[in-house]
Parts: structure tokens; sequence; C-alpha cells
């Protein structure tokens, strides 16, 4: 566990994002727009009004990855029915232009959300720079491009590395290229990479190992369905919290079924912000609502019969009697054989300073 003193803070945009913070909360909007921007500015809209703190989307170029010859296909479910499609012309349709990702980031600004995407080559880091983004994230296929990584880190933005897919070594090597670029500014998200997540592949318990192993911010990418996953990830220190999110599920395309829809998105934020409560702080302390039972509800050393000032306390002029407000039973034993300072009514709670001597 990290310590309170040591524990890292990480900048983004006026926000500060730490264990202790309140978490950061992004919808992963990704390809959901279809590559129509009407639809994606209404699905901004629509992450806006659930309480997000940012939408992601991803700004690839196709052939960062894929040939165009590529004969590679992905299957997914759509409407009840299974679909196969060649992976290039599927991520080709939902590309982003220059001029869109532009759009996209001032259609932002401009609704109180922070923009951010996940570039594939440092073309696409420095236009994402050139934009003022205010931080940077890998997807988890480009988790062992070092190489990119690196460059991510010299930017100076923070980075925000998803895990899927990934063994400790790849995880290692990744946090390894950032921080030896100098980029200190870092937060690690454990995530599964299959689509849904089947609740016994989701392993919340990585939260806690990625923390302690490399030291930093830890988030959870969600891929599960339904909100169990991502508050129970908050629950067990989860700072950053991203959700594929769609204005319908059945809309065309591979990941509208498994992401969240507006009212689930809501249900979500407003789940965060109560385990935020519920989690509330560490010190071992009352809590506020819990000093008033502390003085009504706990038990005193109080006079079993009548006493006269004078008298040396033996065993049998005690007894325990609320409220909680005199001497604590716990101190039973300092109390004995001292005298009294005053008379006591039978059941009169004793106070310290009814006492004489130490």
């Amino acid at each position: 566990m990290i310590s309170i003193e040591n524990e890292p803070l990480v900048k983004i945009g006026n926000r500060q994002i730490g264990a202790r913070m309140p978490v950061f909360i992004v919808a992963e909007i990704g390809i959901n727009h279809n590559g129509d921007m009407n639809l994606a500015k209404k699905t901004i809209d629509a992450a806006v009004e659930a309480g997000v703190d940012s939408v992601k989307f991803q700004s690839y170029l196709t052939e960062d990855f894929l040939q165009p010859e590529s004969d590679l296909t992905y299957q997914y479910m759509n409407n009840n029915k299974e679909i196969t499609e060649l992976q290039y012309e599927m991520f080709k349709r939902c590309e982003l232009s220059d001029a869109n990702l532009t759009m996209l980031n001032e259609y932002c600004t401009n609704s109180g959300v922070i923009f951010h995407s996940t570039p594939t080559s440092k073309a696409g880091v420095d236009l994402l720079v050139k934009e003022k983004v205010c931080l940077l994230k890998n997807g988890s296929d480009f988790l062992t491009h070092s190489a990119l990584l690196e460059y991510m880190g010299r930017t100076g933005l923070p980075v925000v590395l998803a895990t899927g897919m990934a063994d400790e070594e790849e995880i290692d090597i990744a946090v390894n290229a950032v921080r030896n670029s100098g980029n200190e500014q870092l937060i690690v998200l454990h995530c599964t990479s299959s689509y849904p997540t089947a609740p016994e592949h989701v392993n919340l318990r990585k939260i806690s190992t990625l923390r302690s192993k490399f030291n930093c911010l830890v988030g959870f990418s969600d891929h599960s369905e339904g909100t169990d996953a991502a508050i129970g990830a908050v629950a067990l220190g989860a700072c950053w919290i991203e959700k594929h999110f769609t204005l319908d599920k059945y809309l065309p395309g591979p990941d509208h079924r498994f992401s969240s829809n507006p009212k689930e998105m809501r249900t979500l934020v407003q789940k965060i912000r109560l385990m935020e409560k519920l989690l509330g702080a560490d010190e071992l302390v009352p809590a506020e609502s819990e000093l008033v039972g502390r003085s009504n509800f706990r038990l005193s050393c109080a006079s079993a019969k009548a006493l006269r000032a004078g008298n040396i306390l033996t065993e049998e002029d005690v007894v325990f009697k609320r409220p909680g407000n005199g001497v604590p039973v716990y101190m039973l034993k300092s109390i004995l054989g001292r005298e009294l300072r005053r008379d006591l009514e039978k059941f009169q709670v004793i106070l310290e300073s009814d006492l004489l001597g130490l």
C-alpha cells in the first residue's frame, strides 16, 4: 500500500488525480461514433449529461497496424446476429480525420468535458500535442510499442497505460519506457481485453498488485457488463474508471453491445460518487456522526451506591452505567484505592475531577 506521504498525484487539466481524490470517470466513445460526426457530438452530449469527467476517442491511422490487403477478420455480436468483418474495413470506416479530431476536441472543450484519444504513431502523438490535449493514452494493443510509449512520455503530458493482454514483464517494460523518458506522470490501468469480459476474467485483485509493484496510480478500464466491476475497482483504490459508451446498444458496430448506454452511465457515475463517500477516511478515529454516541451510549465507571467524600474506592463501590462522559470502564484499575473529593449519589457517573491522587 502506498503511504500517504509518498502517494503519487497526477494533474489532468485542472484536476488532481490520486488515491484520495475524486475518481476520474471516462466515457470511452472510441469508435462508437461509427464515422458519423453528428452521432459523435450527440454521444458527447449524453456523456456530459451523465456526469463523466472525460470522453475518449481513438485517433488511429488504420495503416499503422493493418495493410489494405490484410485478410484478418473480426467477429462480434450485433442485434443478436454474429457479424464477421474484415478488420481493415471496420477500422477504416471509423477512422477520424485530422479535421474531425480538431472538431471533436473543440466540441468537448465547449461542452465542459476533457477530450483525449489514443494515437498509434508519433505523428498521432504530435497531432494531439498540437491540439493541446492534457493527457495521452495508449491502447492495450500498443502496450509493447516501447518507442511510441517513450515518445509519449517525452511530451511531458500525463501518460495513461492500458495493460490488457499483458504479463508482468510486458507491463514492466512499458512502465519503464515512460519513466525512462523522465516522465513520472503515470497512471496504469488494469484491463482485460475481452469483449465483454466474463466476471471470472475481470480479476480486480490485479489493481492492488499493480499499485504495489509499480508504485503508481492505478485505474480500471472496464469491459464487463453492468457496474459491479467498476464499483469494486473503486473500492480497491482505483483512481480512474473507463467504460465504453454508446447512445444505443443496437447501433451497428463491434463495441455497442457491451458499452454502457446513457442511463447506465448515469447510474455508474452516481454509484462511484456514492462509493467515494462510503470509503471516506482511513484514520482510525470516530466519524463525526458518532461523537454524540460516544457520550450517550458508552459506559462510564459509576457509584454502586451513595458514597461520601473521603471514601476510598473499592471494586464493590463501582458499577458501569451510561452516559460515557465519565471515567472509562477500561480505566477502572486506575481509580481503585483513590479517595473521593465529594459525595456521590447512587449510580452517579464518576469524573476524574471527583478523585484525589493519581
